[in-house]
């Protein structure tokens, strides 16, 4: 096979971090190159000094493509050679149409005039490529998240891509979704289209790679060609993080107390839709020491169940009741359910778990500001010491609690949010999605505060779609389909294939 793409001896430093560090990368033409390593350990730099999104004389270093020296500076020279970038956080317009999104910047025109007929002819011909049914005319907000990265490829496609990167693009995508994008990815190979995939999800790296290059740190460890031998995850794992981690969820010991929080006959209508039922009927209850799971597939109404019942912050004509250590507790208002012992982390932390332009420290103090005020002013000495015992306690990589969060790695990010929360004391803390899209050292960090909280005594309701993640956190798990539990299992009757049957069956 022939080399495509070569970036040779490329460093990239930020005020006090050396993101890259001399970083080699060797992409053959036609594989599916797979670029994993922890968070913060450079894929994304590297991948934005590639694109030009880091231009040239920002960075040291080279990149040859197809053999000749390529210097970028900015997107639009990459694209011009058919280097097609696709984000994590799509770069869609939601109110325009799928044709509108596929040609922006390249419209279909003649002399300033767009020619719609072709546009929505060309469009239909790559929706067609990718295995989209959809109307060119249909608003990309209408698309739910899967079907959003396929008008990105499709989008990509458009521009004769040479060589597609996509950054974590199952991140957010269910099962089944993820299995139809991994499949386009091997169609698209076998047609000879270079790709390089960045992903955490290492059963789909090695389901799609011909490649793996691991990153740490900010330099090379390790290139395995899948091609020529049987690449195992804990191999991959043990390059990642520097150690062996044959043990992926660490032992806590099975723990159960007195009753903490139940639930009873809770259900939830569409915020929008007021006839239309979101959650049905829904009873279920948490001790003091348990880690309970909640499984089902997307939409099945697991995140506006936790909404729903943290300060009523999604719904409406929401009724039913919820209790606290046997006691009725308001939970009408977000800050009613946060005095009352209760804490939410979203699935979104980006939109709605964190302010990103704002620093650690500030998010850190956000949702119990009384703890370092006094007669309504702020103690920014106290502020700034909780901040920064909180990073210790976490582990948060970086120099400074006054960094700003949109500068920190996706599982920094996540332990800034846990650590707003545990500054809130909750009595019961309400995971939705906690390890989305951050990798295996850093899960395991968290699984790693999850147990404390139940050492402590606190009680904890993890939603996951990683199905082995609830089987290895849980005491129990509720599978829940259609808005409502279908089935409730202990950590000694769980299973992959038990939790599925009660969803396909019910």
């Amino acid at each position: 096979m022939q080399t495509l793409l070569e970036m040779r001896n490329i460093t990239k430093t930020f005020p006090g971090v050396k993101a890259l560090d001399s970083v080699n990368l060797v992409i053959k033409e036609g594989e599916i190159h797979a670029l994993v390593g922890e968070n913060g350990a450079g894929k994304s730099t590297l991948m934005k000094v590639l694109s030009g999104v880091y231009p040239k004389g920002t960075y040291e270093g080279d990149i040859h493509f197809e053999g000749q020296v390529t210097e970028f500076s900015g997107i639009s020279d990459s694209e011009a050679l058919g280097i097609i970038i696709i984000h994590q956080e799509l770069a869609l317009v939601p109110l325009l149409s799928i044709a509108e999104n596929l040609f922006i910047g390249n419209e279909c025109a003649t002399k300033g005039v767009i020619n719609w007929p072709e546009t929505y002819r060309r469009t239909e011909k790559l929706l067609k490529k990718v295995g989209l049914n959809e109307a060119p005319a249909t608003p990309i907000d209408r698309l739910g998240v899967g079907k959003q990265q396929l008008v990105e490829i499709a989008k990509a496609l458009s521009k004769d891509v040479r060589l597609l990167i996509l950054d974590e693009p199952t991140a957010a995508l269910s099962e089944s979704d993820s299995q139809a994008l991994l499949d386009l990815l091997l169609e698209l190979k076998a047609e000879g289209v270079t790709s390089i995939i960045i992903s955490h999800k290492l059963n789909e790296v090695r389901r799609v790679a011909d490649t793996i290059t691991v990153i740490r740190d900010g330099a090379t460890v390790s290139t395995l060609d899948a091609r020529t031998q049987d690449i195992s995850e804990d191999q991959i794992v043990r390059d990642m993080v520097g150690r062996d981690m044959s043990q992926r969820y660490p032992a806590r010991p099975r723990r159960a107390d007195e009753m903490l929080m139940e639930v009873s006959d809770w259900n939830v209508f569409h915020p929008e839709h007021a006839t239309r039922q979101v959650i049905k009927d829904i009873n279920f209850h948490v001790r003091a020491g348990e880690v309970v799971g909640i499984a089902g597939l997307m939409g099945a109404g697991r995140t506006e169940l936790a909404m729903s019942i943290f300060g009523k912050s999604y719904g409406q004509n929401i009724s039913g009741n919820v209790k606290l250590r046997g006691k009725p507790i308001s939970t009408a208002t977000v800050p009613d359910a946060i005095k009352n012992g209760l804490a939410y982390v979203t699935e979104d932390r980006k939109e709605l778990g964190l302010v990103l332009e704002d620093s650690i420290l500030h998010n850190t103090t956000l949702v119990n500001l009384d703890d370092v005020s006094k007669n309504g002013i702020l103690n920014h000495a106290e502020e700034s010491k909780v901040a920064e015992r909180y990073r210790k306690a976490m582990n948060i990589r970086t120099p400074s609690v006054f960094q700003k969060v949109m500068n920190l790695s996706g599982g920094n990010q996540q332990k800034v949010v846990l650590s707003k929360w545990l500054f809130a004391g909750p009595e019961v803390l309400i995971l939705d999605e906690p390890t989305r899209g951050i990798d295996v050292g850093a899960k395991f960090e968290i699984y790693g505060i999850i147990n404390d909280l139940s050492a402590q005594g606190k009680g904890v309701v993890m939603i996951s779609s990683e199905m082995p993640e609830l089987l290895g956190m849980s005491d129990r798990i509720y599978v829940m389909n259609e808005g409502r539990f279908v089935g409730e299992l202990s950590a000694a009757q769980a299973n992959q294939e038990r939790i599925m049957s009660l969803i396909v069956t019910d």
